[in-house]
């Protein structure tokens, strides 16, 4: 009998039509692992649908929409298994995915979190946008990743076929042990949804601990499929959540300089957008100053224990890919 160690958690909100078309990969593949799905009070028949094509899929049951953040703490305060792969609900998962993670956590004692390859499923010789060969960020917090700078997708050529050490995992596909997520106490709840994965990566860097990318396992993500690229929401809460992520992370030395520099980049952002005509989007950047304003002081109460100096890859990915042209990740 295999020894299932690793607890598969797809999160889901009203997204019954992705379970039917995505969850057959994950049973097919993940013989190693026992399967979650974690419902975030869904009012769709995605309940229905997981009851009557995948009854082997035990269903956690949250009482309302918390997100991704507070979505998966809920959850996983009823998931035992020594590993946790988090897995959106939009991801086609290739064979053998598992056990090159196994492999890492059982060999690699300092190693807290793993994130895979992560192609297009629409166009599944691309990287994907959320996360690709693995992600970092700049000395202003702007995230990027091996295969992905801002809009620019690179092709996969085999150019990251190598297992590096990276700076934060997608969430998109997030493998931690669960020893560690309860001792970050998992994600920021505030952060509802977006880069709740960066600041998680952070805060476990700034205990010592490693982030690691593997090509040997390989899934296949939509990407957007719950919250795309024109909603206003997703601008809103990826700029409040960048500010906070730098509040709670930041070297105390870098904390005040990195965040008023920060400021003025959104506000360029946002004159951006209006030049654009992308008023809508102009205005959730206001929105989601206010909201950190709003949230700074109990944010600042987040800060604990060492913040690491060496955080970031580029001092600024804004420069190197807007103004010296450099659209391929410089190793």
């Amino acid at each position: 009998m295999i020894d299932k160690r690793i607890a598969v958690v797809v999160l889901n909100w009203n997204g019954a039509k992705l379970l039917e078309q995505f969850l057959p990969s994950v049973v097919a593949f993940s013989n190693e692992a026992k399967i979650y799905v974690a419902d975030n009070a869904s009012t769709d028949n995605s309940i229905a649908v997981i009851k009557e094509k995948f009854p082997t899929i035990t269903i956690i049951q949250n009482d309302g929409n918390y997100g991704f953040a507070k979505g998966y703490n809920l959850a996983l305060q009823q998931v035992e298994e020594e590993y946790y792969a988090l897995v959106n609900s939009d991801i086609e998962v290739a064979k053998n995915w598992l056990v090159p993670m196994l492999n890492i956590f059982d060999s690699e004692s300092s190693i807290g979190i793993i994130q895979p390859k992560i192609l297009d499923y629409k166009n599944k010789e691309y990287f994907e946008y959320a996360g690709a060969a693995g992600g970092f960020i700049d000395q202003y917090g702007y995230p990027y990743c091996k295969g992905r700078i801002f809009e620019t997708i690179e092709k996969d050529n085999g150019q990251y076929d190598d297992d590096l050490e990276i700076f934060w995992a997608s969430g998109a596909c997030f493998f931690i042990r669960k020893e560690l997520y309860r001792k970050l106490n998992g994600f920021d709840d505030d952060f509802f949804a977006h880069q709740e994965e960066i600041d998680l990566c952070w805060r476990a860097f700034n205990l010592g601990f490693k982030v690691k990318y593997t090509p040997a396992s390989v899934v296949y993500h939509v990407g957007g499929a719950t919250l795309n690229e024109s909603n206003p929401k997703k601008t809103f809460l990826n700029f409040r959540n960048s500010l906070l992520m730098l509040t709670k992370n930041l070297p105390e030395n870098k904390l005040v300089p990195i965040l008023f520099v920060r400021i003025l980049l959104d506000g360029i952002a946002g004159i951006q957008f209006i030049f654009k005509g992308k008023f809508i989007h102009c205005w959730a950047i206001i929105k989601a100053h206010f909201a950190f304003y709003g949230l700074i002081n109990k944010t600042l109460k987040k800060r604990k224990g060492t913040q690491a100096e060496n955080y970031y890859h580029s001092k600024s990915i804004v420069y190197s890919y807007f103004i010296k042209n450099g659209t391929v990740f410089e190793r």
